[in-house]
């Protein structure tokens, strides 16, 4: 199994299939418009300008779960990360990432890359690094800040 094994639908409506992404070194995080970590979006961003020619995409999966903070639409919180962030990576609708509606990348996410002390996700902004095969290879804390993953993302691009 894989992440190419699944599919989400965008934060527009469509329904897209993570297969699209192969060969590809991917960061998927789960986001929120409301929450002292949202200023990470500048940083992922980042990421995704640095990295994008070089085949890395990061993936954003908005959550209410925690907190509620985000609570707008997907039209709302598309607008608000472009404005405020300069969001051009692919955001998607949002999602549960825990408990009983957990959209089934989540589940596998976490079930490859277990968090401390649990494998749910704590909070917003945990993010996991998968390498070209769609393999889970690594998980962050919503505090890990999004430049201290690059030498990660330069390595699974030259591997």
């Amino acid at each position: 199994m894989s992440v190419y094994d699944f599919s989400a639908t965008t934060i527009d409506g469509t329904e897209k299939s993570l297969a699209d992404y192969k060969e590809k070194v991917l960061l998927i995080v789960n986001t929120a418009s409301e929450c002292g970590f949202t200023p990470q979006l500048e940083g992922l961003q980042n990421l995704f300008d640095t990295y994008k020619d070089k085949g890395f995409e990061v993936l954003g999966f908005p959550c209410n779960q925690f907190g509620s903070q985000d609570p707008g639409s997907n039209e709302e919180i598309q607008s608000f990360c472009q404005k405020n962030y300069g969001v051009t990576f692919q955001m998607f609708s949002k999602v549960d990432v825990k408990g009983e509606n957990v959209h089934p990348l989540f589940n596998y996410l976490t079930h490859e890359a277990k968090g401390l002390l649990t494998k749910e996700i704590k909070w917003n902004f945990t993010k996991f690094l998968v390498d070209k095969n769609g393999q889970v290879i690594d998980r962050y804390a919503p505090q890990t800040k999004p430049e201290t993953i690059a030498n990660d993302i330069e390595k699974s691009l030259n591997s």
